[in-house]
């Protein structure tokens, strides 16, 4: 035991959260909702990534996990805290690994917990989609 147990770089582990969304039923809510549900979730960097693909609501479906993930691991879920667009899933621009750039509600509540980074991981089968998400920062998690 090396006393590191907890943190990543030094900093704490703040909070957790994971999210398992079926694939198909993410294609029949894009179809029902048209652009209302990706207008409403989804960021227009977010839909154009996702509109480029030979199955788009595969990677909705990803993105949408990661967001409740995030949320999940703030213990606010989607709603008065932070809100579906305040939960950016973009792309590393050295690895090309999911990442999150946290936008207006998300970055004060981020700021206001002392969360310093959000580290997410993404896997697709397919019939789900799988993320995970750690907020680690300055701040006393429960770890």
């Amino acid at each position: 035991m090396t006393g590191q147990e907890g943190s990543v770089r030094g900093w704490g582990v703040l909070g957790t959260g994971i999210d398992l969304v079926e694939n198909e039923r993410m294609k029949e809510t894009l179809a029902q909702w048209e652009g209302r549900f990706r207008e409403r979730v989804f960021l227009v960097s977010e839909q154009s990534y996702c509109d480029s693909k030979a199955e788009p609501w595969r990677h909705y479906a990803g993105r949408f996990a990661v967001k409740e993930a995030v949320s999940k691991a703030f213990g606010t879920g989607v709603g008065e805290h932070i809100g579906w667009l305040d939960i950016e899933v973009a792309r590393d621009g050295e690895t090309g690994a999911p990442s999150v750039v946290l936008r207006e509600k998300g970055q004060e509540l981020a700021e206001r917990l002392g969360v310093k980074r959000v580290l997410v991981s993404l896997s697709h089968t397919r019939s789900y989609a799988v993320a995970h998400a750690l907020l680690v920062g300055e701040g006393h998690g429960d770890g």
